[in-house]
């Protein structure tokens, strides 16, 4: 398994298929998605390449992102790529839900195994005010698809906003109460595009951590593969409670995870200073010349991001690698 010299192993990757997205969030792209010219990203027979590699250098779980990944058509096509790949046994996928409900069925036939949704608020003039979209009600059709079609982990994915879902905890809670299903609130990171809302909207993930210590939640112990979040529990409660909260003490030593963009470059953190182009060892079809360059670029990953000074690296703004 890939190993850096702080004895992280990274067994998780997260795969942008596009950075192009439909959304305009307003604490992602509140213009929309803008590009002078076509974007570049990796076909079905590079995705093989790069993703055979990482699977036998030890990767075991693969999140599908974007930008927003259902606008690829061939979307089912890189889900069975990625379930028929030996070493690989979790297939997840990010998505904002638009239009989803009806392709949910072919993706869990592919292979999809986790599903994750962007759910900012449950309030549907709220959910509109942050994302430019009016698609809550599908979103929440979705989870309930989901979970009729079995798949095993179904997650929604809120970012947290002072001015927008900052006092709509209750409204979450009472959504997971019946359900099974994990509300995972995210705290607003700082980017290259967003210093002055970042500066509006923050709110410190530690404080919604102590209000539900507070009120009974638990905590829950990770499983093998886990993302960043804390999860909680609480016995009167079907569904559980996740905070991801990237400016909390020693957020980046259980780090498990590598990421690569939709057009072929190592991210070896969300926040890093650089990227790695692994397009000629793609283009070459070298898939053992690949694992091997991987297990030698990731000893170069720095202990942890540089957030708490400001500085977000390279990422200007999160549709760049899906988060």
């Amino acid at each position: 398994m890939l190993q850096d010299s702080f004895n992280r192993k990274f067994s998780y990757l997260r795969l942008s298929v596009t950075e192009v997205c439909n959304f305009k969030c307003n604490y992602c792209l509140p213009d929309g998605y803008q590009c002078d010219s076509r974007p570049k990203t990796l076909n079905v027979e590079q995705l093989r390449i790069l993703v055979a590699a990482f699977a036998k250098a030890g990767t075991e779980k693969i999140r599908l992102t974007g930008g927003e990944p259902t606008l690829r058509r061939d979307l089912p096509e890189i889900i069975t790529m990625c379930r028929q790949t030996s070493g690989i046994h979790t297939v997840a996928l990010t998505t904002n839900g638009y239009r989803l409900l009806d392709k949910l069925p072919r993706l869990v036939d592919s292979g999809l195994t986790n599903l994750n949704l962007s759910a900012d608020s449950l309030n549907p003039h709220t959910f509109a005010q942050i994302t430019g979209s009016n698609s809550l009600k599908e979103v929440l059709a979705c989870v309930d698809k989901a979970l009729t079609l079995g798949i095993k982990k179904v997650k929604l994915n809120a970012v947290l906003l002072k001015q927008y879902n900052g006092r709509e905890l209750q409204q979450f809670l009472n959504y997971i109460k019946d359900k099974a299903v994990s509300f995972r609130f995210i705290e607003l990171m700082q980017t290259g595009d967003n210093q002055a809302y970042f500066s509006e909207q923050h709110v410190r993930g530690e404080t919604l951590k102590q209000q539900l210590l507070t009120s009974g939640w638990r905590v829950l112990p990770k499983e093998p593969n886990a993302g960043p979040a804390e999860e909680f529990y609480h016995p009167n409660y079907a569904g559980t409670i996740g905070l991801i909260m990237p400016y909390s003490k020693d957020f980046c030593a259980s780090c498990n995870r590598l990421r690569v963009s939709a057009d072929g470059k190592l991210h070896l953190c969300l926040f890093g200073e650089a990227n790695d182009d692994l397009m000629p060892w793609i283009a070459n079809q070298d898939i053992e010349g690949l694992k091997l360059h991987l297990s030698s670029s990731v000893l170069s990953k720095w202990q942890g991001h540089q957030l708490h000074n400001g500085n977000a690296g390279l990422t200007k703004q999160l549709a760049m690698l899906g988060g």
